[in-house]
């Protein structure tokens, strides 16, 4: 591994190293968001139908600097693909972790037989914004509905 590279892998175990990662960089994405504890986070590894992808940096010794989550659902259009909750320490942006990350989440949505992949994003949000749009993502118009269940 290179000075400058990311490596990008899936999680396959809820990890020390993944609690505490998790735990440091979900406040950096939501400052209303708990941060999943190990059983949340072994539901998540676990489950067919979400992907939890971290990359390490190696110019930081490879430690994860960003995380990013692909879901994945079959509908009767087909199976659908969702980015979530992508985040790179602030410490570490600008260094391509956020794009190696969507690179990796798109690959593994298209091997997965997804046709198109959704992600959403604040517009405040204006570094990532234009991060997906130099991905290839386009900005559609559409509504946004949420229910508030709690």
């Amino acid at each position: 591994m290179k000075a400058n590279s990311i490596l990008v892998e899936r999680v396959s175990e809820a990890t020390d190293e993944i609690v505490d990662v998790i735990a440091r960089l979900v406040p950096q994405l939501s400052s209303t968001a708990v941060p999943p504890d190990r059983a949340a986070l072994e539901q998540i590894v676990a489950s067919p139908g979400s992907s939890l992808l971290v990359a390490r940096l190696a110019s930081r010794g490879d430690a994860i600097v960003g995380t990013i989550t692909l879901v994945t659902y079959r509908i009767p259009t087909g199976l659908h693909a969702v980015i979530e909750d992508v985040v790179v320490d602030e410490s570490a942006r600008g260094h391509g972790v956020g794009a190696a990350l969507a690179f990796e989440a798109v690959r593994l949505a298209r091997d997965l037989g997804a046709r198109h992949v959704n992600l959403t994003s604040r517009p405040s949000r204006e570094a990532a914004n234009r991060l997906y749009e130099r991905a290839g993502f386009v900005k559609r118009e559409t509504n946004v509905y949420r229910l508030d269940l709690s």
